[in-house]
């Protein structure tokens, strides 16, 4: 196999709508489970571990107050503060590598319409423009059906697409 042939057949394979799809689902699942395990880690088992920590008894209430002493607790429990703010990070990065994903995409998709668009000129091209009457006239024409004028081969006519 030759290496214009190899290379113009991967063109090919990434090139289909279905291998860019499956990688924006790799890239955008991949971002997605940021916000889960931040959601887990930062907001949902802090949360837990606190209750349960009230839940555990006396020597975790501040005999003064009366109230439970969150402090004694997390530490004790060796449980963080519960972490908003990145938890909110997680998702204005995943936001962000959405929208950097949907450009990439847009411009992909427009560069293969402009392709293809390309080829189909090419495949249709079944009628040129007369030199000199303008009319158009088949691509296969020696003589001009409109002004009967001879049209020499050697001379470049502009090949359109058929309308």
């Amino acid at each position: 196999m030759s290496a214009k042939g190899f290379i113009g057949e991967f063109k090919e394979f990434i090139a289909r709508g279905n291998v860019m799809d499956l990688a924006v689902g790799v890239i955008i699942g991949g971002a997605f489970q940021s916000i889960v395990a931040s959601l887990s880690n930062d907001v949902i088992m802090p949360a837990i571990q606190l209750l349960v920590g009230t839940v555990a008894g006396d020597k975790y209430i501040n005999a003064e107050t009366g109230q439970p002493d969150f402090e004694k607790m997390t530490s004790a429990l060796n449980v963080g503060t519960i972490k908003f703010g990145s938890f909110i990070s997680a998702i204005i990065n995943f936001f962000i590598m959405a929208i950097i994903i949907f450009c990439i995409v847009k411009a992909v998709n427009k560069l293969t319409s402009i392709a293809v668009k390309k080829e189909e000129e090419a495949e249709e091209a079944t009628t040129k423009e007369c030199p000199f009457c303008f009319s158009e006239i088949s691509i296969n024409a020696k003589r001009c059906p409109c002004c009967t004028s001879q049209l020499e081969e050697d001379k470049k006519i502009k090949v359109e697409k058929k309308k």
